[in-house]
């Protein structure tokens, strides 16, 4: 959910938004199942898998244009979205490493960044701040991935279709990854001006 701070934000659990962004991460480990499963004897399901991700994409879209229309936005809401985007990038990631499709090099770039990002909400919760804002550029960032991965399993096989889903897939995933570490950089001076600010006034 982008822009919060302009809303009434309440205590609420089951609203919508957040029903919506459960199903997310309830998405997650069934997602991670389907596209290990060839790996461990089991039948491709890849079509199975590349059904979750759209529903995520789908959800992810609106569980945060319905929290603002219905006035809906909530304190847990704030930490469920980017926890569900998170776990979802995290769990390709895995996938598409395992299998063999996605390089490893750049599976320790995003999980280098989410490593940063781990410390950053460490620091802030040392000096008693919230998680930050998901900001458009992180936002941009994951709907960048959540296009790539699909089409990158969508790449792993033969045809006319996987040739052009790797083409767009690579692109979204460079387009995606550079922005993502964009938004890890912001993410850290904005943590460092409000602990600069603490310390100040302290």
């Amino acid at each position: 959910m982008e822009v919060q701070e302009t809303r009434v934000q309440t205590d609420r659990i089951f609203t919508i938004p957040n029903i919506l962004s459960m199903a997310r991460l309830v998405g997650v480990p069934v997602f991670l199942w389907l596209i290990l499963w060839p790996e461990f004897g089991g039948p491709k399901a890849d079509g199975w898998a590349l059904l979750v991700l759209l529903f995520s994409g789908v959800s992810d879209y609106l569980d945060g244009k319905l929290a603002r229309r219905w006035n809906q936005i909530s304190n847990l809401g704030r930490l469920l979205d980017p926890a569900a985007d998170r776990l979802y990038v995290l769990s390709t990631l895995v996938g598409l490493t395992w299998r063999g499709i996605l390089p490893l090099w750049i599976t320790v770039l995003l999980l280098a960044r989410e490593a940063m990002m781990a410390v950053m909400l460490l620091i802030l919760r040392r000096h008693r701040f919230g998680p930050p804002q998901v900001n458009f550029i992180g936002k941009a960032a994951t709907f960048n991935l959540m296009y790539a991965f699909p089409l990158l399993l969508l790449s792993d096989g033969s045809g006319w279709l996987a040739t052009l889903a790797a083409v767009f897939g690579w692109a979204f995933t460079g387009w995606g990854t550079t922005l993502y570490w964009w938004a890890g950089i912001l993410y850290v001076v904005q943590v460092r001006r409000l602990v600069r600010a603490d310390t100040t006034a302290d």
